[in-house]
């Protein structure tokens, strides 16, 4: 039987390491795409080969310095170029069917939204777009006609084995966890890490902001948000196991007694072919499961006095109103001046922590209704003011 797949798609993050597996994914799977659009940040080189690989009608670049390398090497190739946030949003609303939205970090938060306004199937790999605005997304990706699937594998996982039908039964939902490169470490130790030791992932290639996430497990923090919009599930119902192989991605616990997992080796490629075919599914070649071989699986409790992230990111999100939003700005200021090696690593949860304390005192977190852009917007700019002040406190590492 014939899949019905979708035939007009964007890749927003083309450049990144989700959008080159998206793409990879289509050329093993060999589908036949009509690409609309490929976007990119900063990398010109790569987003230029896949435009005339992918040729699609516009190729952007986030920055806006980059745009005349751009047009020099997509010269006669008939591909519109473009650069900057409002070219981002631009293509993120052209008519296709399905956008894989993998821009990292808040960038991603207004191209996601012109996507799901637009009544496309969003694949979303960006999770600061749920964390800081995911009711307004999954609203208005439903009022236009379209849907969000994650793409996370956590995400993807209990999106597989998640019956609609019994979703009033589910006892929790478990995210699990690598427990990344500083798993066994002491606090010592990470008060010492680097940001080469930080940025290691025994399991994942990724970019650098996300694998910084998965070493303090923030990452899995924003995931718990993600999760608990995405399924409509209390806080209290999402939790985070520490499974070191990434063998199994998540599981759903149900009050019968039943636990329905996922599994599948650790290749973004797999959700990703997940959120392209749903509800179908795409035969590719990919790699299989060998339990015997990868095997025995272990799981363990994650500690919070070593990882407060995880504790942080459930408080912001019990707080509600623009907690979720300022917790993901102080965040990524902080993970930046780790980057540049401007604060220590326990020094990253610290920062959110004092950030979203200060913003609680001085009301800063109350939501102001209205447009959800403008306001997730606003919320991510004082954040990012108050991180800056309490990173400057800190002094150099």
């Amino acid at each position: 039987m014939a899949l019905n797949l979708p035939r007009r798609v964007s890749v927003l993050g083309s450049t990144g390491s989700v959008g080159v597996s998206t793409l990879d994914l289509f050329e093993k799977a060999g589908v036949e795409v009509e690409m609309v659009a490929l976007t990119g940040g900063r990398n010109v080189e790569r987003l230029a080969e896949q435009a005339l690989r992918w040729r699609p009608q516009i190729a952007v670049i986030e920055s806006e310095a980059a745009l005349p390398e751009l047009r020099d090497r997509l010269k006669g190739s008939g591909i519109e170029v473009a650069a900057g946030a409002a070219a981002l949003a631009d293509a993120a609303s052209a008519e296709v069917q399905w956008v894989m939205s993998a821009i990292v970090g808040f960038a991603g938060l207004a191209p996601t939204l012109a996507a799901a306004r637009a009544g496309a199937v969003v694949a979303l790999a960006n999770k600061e777009s749920l964390v800081c605005a995911g009711p307004a997304l999954l609203r208005t990706a439903k009022l236009a006609g379209g849907a969000v699937v994650p793409v996370d594998s956590e995400h993807s996982a209990i999106f597989q084995v998640l019956d609609p039908s019994c979703a009033q039964h589910v006892e929790r939902l478990i995210l699990t966890a690598s427990g990344g490169p500083f798993r066994g470490a002491s606090r010592e130790q990470m008060r010492a890490a680097t940001p080469e030791q930080a940025l290691a992932h025994p399991n994942w290639s990724m970019g650098a902001k996300i694998s910084i996430d998965s070493a303090t497990m923030m990452n899995k923090g924003l995931e718990v948000i993600e999760a608990a919009y995405l399924f409509s599930m209390p806080p209290e119902r999402v939790s985070v196991l520490i499974h070191p192989q990434s063998i199994v991605h998540s599981m759903v616990e149900y009050r019968d007694g039943s636990t329905l997992a996922q599994l599948g080796p650790a290749d973004m490629r797999a959700p990703i072919a997940c959120a392209f075919a749903w509800p179908d599914r795409l035969p590719w070649p990919a790699p299989k499961l060998d339990l015997v071989r990868d095997g025995p699986l272990s799981f363990e409790e994650p500690n919070l006095e070593r990882f407060p992230a995880l504790a942080l990111a459930k408080q912001a999100l019990a707080m509600g109103g623009g907690a979720p939003a300022a917790l993901n700005a102080a965040n990524e200021a902080a993970v930046g001046a780790f980057l540049d090696r401007r604060i220590g690593f326990l020094d990253i949860a610290a920062t959110v922590a004092e950030t979203l304390e200060r913003m609680e005192r001085t009301g800063a977190l109350t939501s102001n209704g209205g447009d959800a852009l403008e306001s997730a917007r606003s919320t991510d700019a004082t954040a990012r003011h108050v991180a800056a002040g309490v990173i400057g406190g800190l002094g150099p590492h």
